[in-house]
């Protein structure tokens, strides 16, 4: 993430991985990086990540949801769980991901994974998401994240 971050308009970080880093697609397109990505092999992915150009940016229509309508901010406050407990990584952690994308501001994640999702908790500390998590007598682990208001 800090050799991400450290990149100006139009630079590219690639990486090699042995497997499609499919969760820094939305990760790092959320700090404004655009991807390709190629499989060169069975168990060998290099990926491209480029930092759009700041002019392509500002052109970029805002993020910010519009306001919820009284009809809507029921669902908006729902509370979602995601059992990614016999998943290979990085499912687990994709499965969630895509989830806190589609749940309303206010609403509640409740994640359950084999292990401590490390991981994960790094990318939602990095994104500033309110999350707790407590191991389990059988050693899975339950994450609760509460998606912020607007």
């Amino acid at each position: 993430m800090a050799a991400a971050k450290s990149l100006a308009p139009d630079q590219s970080l690639r990486l090699v991985s042995p497997f499609q880093p499919t969760p820094l697609f939305s990760v790092l397109g959320n700090l404004g990086f655009s991807h390709e990505c190629r499989q060169i092999a069975e168990d060998h992915w290099e990926t491209l990540f480029t930092r759009k150009a700041a002019a392509a940016a500002a052109d970029a229509p805002p993020a910010k949801e519009a306001a919820p309508t009284a009809a809507a901010s029921p669902a908006r406050e729902a509370r979602v769980e995601v059992d990614a407990r016999g998943l290979e990584p990085p499912e687990p952690m994709m499965r969630i991901l895509e989830a806190l994308e589609k749940l309303g501001a206010g609403g509640t994640l409740r994640a359950i994974t084999d292990r401590r999702p490390v991981h994960l908790i790094g990318i939602l500390d990095e994104r500033g998401v309110v999350h707790s998590g407590e191991g389990q007598p059988d050693g899975s682990w339950i994450t609760e994240i509460r998606k912020g208001r607007g």
